[in-house]
């Protein structure tokens, strides 16, 4: 116990001389924590630039400006009288949406010839352009229901019928899990999740990589022949470490105001489980590729598409079956799921029990993995030893 004390000193000391690896783990959560926290801060998608181009000019045209205006997703940047160039008009200016109200609208709405508005999407940014057509038409759906309301009721018919012979049944939309629509709740979490995995994979491939270059393992197999003893040693700094990086990343829940329910036991399990089925990954590739750049390269390889792998923005279902397949041997597939099980519909133990097989699966298999690699290498390493000292 003695000699293992002292060889964690040692470890220590290896980890703390590494100034890229403390950069990676200490500085990478915080830089990117406070980066994506005040990215994401304003939650929501506000004054997306649109142009209106008025050919009508009416009262009508004016309704339609005033309704565009009071919508806090749209902004109004520039207002045209005359025909457009859009083709010239959007790539230059990079607005979401361009809306033009043809000539003579508001005349053939009262003569009810079925008046065509036209509105130019910038498709670019799918996500600008979703926001931006979801309000214009929320807008133009209100407008149009007031309009055929009045209609009917200067026909003479009851207010109240009118209404009922334009809307014959109502919805009643319910919004559950992030009623809010905060962009905050949804993404910052996930790309956290997704930071822990890459740093843990990223510290832990250079562990016994470096070990194998510099010739440190020769001193650790004089030390000790069993591989799980090498294992637990390389391991149990990087636990106490990895423990302080999650305590600083949880500080921006509540430091960006995040509403969702993560200090509970669930989750502790969860991201203790991710954090082991991390290390284990990367330090299956620290011993079967002993190159410390070698090793960091492929691991990268594995953390680059991670996320958009783990069907966290787009679902697992929607990707071809050999790609659903690598997503499950991710570790962060599983904790994104889980953790959206547990921050956002409040599940407990049991509904993350698939997430927590899993992980507990991919942990197994990679430890086993890296036991069996390790004693062939200290074998080898022993053999190798003895013949010297022969000759």
């Amino acid at each position: 116990m003695k000699q293992f004390i002292q060889l964690i000193k040692v470890e220590f000391s290896r980890i703390f001389s590494n100034n890229v690896l403390l950069a990676i783990f200490f500085g990478a959560p915080l830089l990117y924590g406070v980066l994506f926290g005040y990215v994401y801060k304003q939650a929501k998608v506000l004054d997306l630039p649109i142009v209106l181009i008025d050919q009508d000019m009416s009262p009508m045209s004016d309704k339609i400006t005033d309704a565009l205006h009071d919508n806090e997703t749209l902004k109004i940047v520039e207002f045209k009288a005359g025909p457009e160039d859009i083709t010239d008009l959007m790539p230059r200016h990079g607005y979401a949406a361009v809306i033009t109200i043809p000539k003579n609208f508001e005349a053939d709405l009262l003569q009810k010839r079925y008046p065509e508005m036209r509105i130019d999407l910038n498709m670019s940014n799918i996500l600008n352009a979703n926001f931006a057509s979801k309000s214009i038409m929320s807008v133009l759906g209100t407008l149009k229901a007031g309009i055929e309301i009045e209609g009917l009721k200067k026909q003479g018919m009851h207010p109240a019928q009118a209404l009922k012979s334009y809307e014959p049944f109502k919805t009643n939309f319910n919004k559950l899990y992030n009623a809010s629509g905060n962009y905050t709740i949804f993404m910052m979490p996930g790309l956290m999740g997704a930071i822990m995995q890459q740093i843990i994979f990223l510290g832990l491939a250079l562990v016994f990589a470096r070990d194998f270059e510099d010739g440190y393992f020769n001193v650790l197999v004089q030390k000790s022949r069993n591989p799980f003893y090498q294992v637990l040693l390389k391991l149990t700094p990087f636990i106490g470490l990895t423990f302080i990086v999650w305590a600083m990343v949880a500080c921006f829940i509540p430091y960006f105001n995040i509403d969702v329910d993560v200090f509970n036991g669930p989750m502790l399990l969860l991201s203790i489980l991710l954090s082991f089925a991390a290390m284990a990954i990367g330090m299956l590739f620290s011993v079967a590729i002993p190159n410390q750049l070698k090793a960091t390269e492929l691991l990268m390889v594995i953390s680059t598409p991670a996320f958009v792998l783990s069907g966290f923005t787009w679902p697992v279902s929607a990707m071809p079956t050999f790609v659903q397949n690598c997503a499950q041997i991710i570790p962060l597939t599983h904790f994104l799921e889980g953790f959206k099980k547990i921050a956002l519909y409040g599940g407990n133990y049991g509904d993350i029990q698939p997430e927590l097989n899993s992980l507990l699966l991919i942990t197994g298999i990679g430890f086993a993995s890296i036991l069996v690699l390790l004693q062939i290498k200290i074998t080898k390493q022993v053999k190798k030893h003895t013949e010297e000292i022969t000759n």
